[in-house]
């Protein structure tokens, strides 16, 4: 079966001293739902670091393998780790063809990781990836600004909206936890 893997919603907000990260379970080739409940978040460096993943599965779980990597090399030092596998990413030119991205957080930051090799940190602790990625994210910003919910009630019902709307995220939602450094 020939096709483009698509969609998924990542999602990761920070909230009084919490940061949660979130994602949904489905997995889609071209328009047929392969997976319902596939594990999108991982934790990392015994449990520090919080890694969701969108994209081609196997691209993005041969980053994720890098990535974990790069914290085994720099240990209590995730933006190091972060730095070094997106200047990897920019110069292999088999990473190069991996078409994913990476949330990425732990205590005190939050990343995303793209297949350009860009790292982008979000202003506001808020950050999504995938195709409901956007959805979420303006979802989370007006429960943050408009609610008195934690970080992981934000991430679940901001995903729930972005199900909603988006066909390539689903109910299936799984999500994560850090206590966050003020």
């Amino acid at each position: 079966m020939k096709g483009k893997w698509q969609g998924t919603t990542i999602l990761t907000v920070r909230r009084n001293g919490i940061v949660a990260m979130g994602g949904d379970g489905q997995v889609t080739l071209g328009h047929t739902i392969m997976k319902a409940d596939a594990q999108k978040i991982r934790r990392l460096l015994d449990g520090q670091v919080l890694v969701g993943f969108a994209g081609a599965g196997a691209d993005a779980l041969a980053l994720l393998e890098r990535f974990e990597e790069r914290l085994r090399e720099f240990p209590g030092n995730m933006p190091r780790a972060a730095v070094e596998l997106a200047k990897q990413w920019r110069t292999d030119r088999a990473l190069r063809r991996l078409e994913a991205m990476l949330a990425v957080a732990d205590a005190r930051h939050t990343f995303l990781i793209t297949g350009t090799g860009e790292l982008v940190q979000p202003n506001d602790g808020i950050l999504g990836i995938g195709s409901g990625g956007p959805l979420a994210v303006a979802a989370a910003r007006a429960l943050v600004a408009h609610s008195q919910l934690s970080a992981p009630e934000i991430v679940r019902r901001a995903i729930e909206i972005a199900a909603s709307m988006d066909v390539y995220t689903n109910l299936e939602i799984t999500v994560e936890q850090l206590k966050c450094d003020l």
